[in-house]
């Protein structure tokens, strides 16, 4: 049987997608190769040859990733603290600075807690929260059919789907004073802004752009949590990195939360906003 040396082979993958202009050739291209090898990245430096079907299929896959396929797309999966989610064409992929308000819920959720997870997405949150913390329950909002197929996946039994629209005034009024912790990364980016050509042409437009100053899934959200949290209830928001002030200031205004709190991301940059229900 035909087999090839990898590396020469990786070498061209990480030079192919360096002018592709990708982020982190590198590391995509080890990915993949492992994924088509159907082994852990890590197994890659004992694998001396592939064989010339495999070597084929990467040679596809880098050159999609090479036209800004998303990586995830490619592997099926996106790594989100210590899971890796089902995600394909329809759903936001989940980012790494959402981790930290994945980990920020997670922390303030008591053993049987109600946790609330809204524009759920994938799912990524509230999968965190249901295999990290003890929650009583964890319910994921989300309303795009193409995303709920995603997180049905993803959700099993550990997290209640919920299909509607977050901007409901009605949403969940059983569970109205009960919810000991909600959380949330909306759509936010202001229209017109300028994205990477992944984020541009495979994340869904709903779930990135949040109107003219990427506040109105935002405004909402924040009038339900003062309806769904309980006393003492928590509420986490992601918002742009533009959004430092506007969205603590939303929260403040509102007169009904304490510990108003803005965090940064790992960059410095603000990224999600805390607060508790007086």
């Amino acid at each position: 049987m035909d087999r090839t040396p990898l590396a020469p082979i990786l070498r061209r993958a990480v030079s192919a997608l360096v002018d592709a202009g990708v982020d982190s050739p590198r590391t995509d291209a080890e990915l993949l190769a492992a994924h088509v090898l159907g082994i852990g990245r890590g197994r890659l430096a004992l694998v001396d040859t592939v064989r010339a079907a495999e070597a084929e299929r990467l040679a596809e896959l880098i050159a999609r990733r090479a036209g800004r396929v998303p990586l995830q797309h490619l592997i099926g999966t996106a790594a989100f603290r210590h899971l890796d989610l089902a995600v394909g064409p329809g759903v936001f992929i989940p980012r790494p600075e959402t981790e930290l308000l994945a980990g920020w819920g997670i922390e303030r959720t008591a053993p049987g807690a109600t946790v609330v997870d809204l524009c759920s997405g994938s799912g990524a949150i509230a999968c965190a929260v249901a295999d990290e913390a003890r929650p009583g329950r964890v319910i994921a909002v989300e309303r795009s059919p193409e995303a709920l197929v995603w997180l049905r996946r993803n959700a099993g039994e550990a997290v209640e789907v919920v299909e509607a629209d977050v901007t409901d005034p009605d949403l969940l009024r059983e569970l109205d004073g009960s919810v000991d912790v909600l959380l949330c990364n909306p759509p936010y980016v202001p229209d017109g802004t300028r994205v990477p050509a992944e984020v541009a042409v495979h994340d869904p437009v709903e779930a990135v752009f949040g109107g003219g100053d990427g506040l109105v899934v935002i405004r909402p959200v924040i009038a339900l949590a003062t309806r769904l949290l309980r006393t003492g209830g928590a509420i986490g928001i992601e918002h742009d990195d533009t959004q430092g002030a506007a969205v603590p200031d939303l929260l403040r205004a509102d007169g009904r939360f304490a510990e108003v709190t803005e965090h940064a991301d790992l960059t410095g940059r603000p990224r999600y906003a805390t607060a508790v229900l007086r």
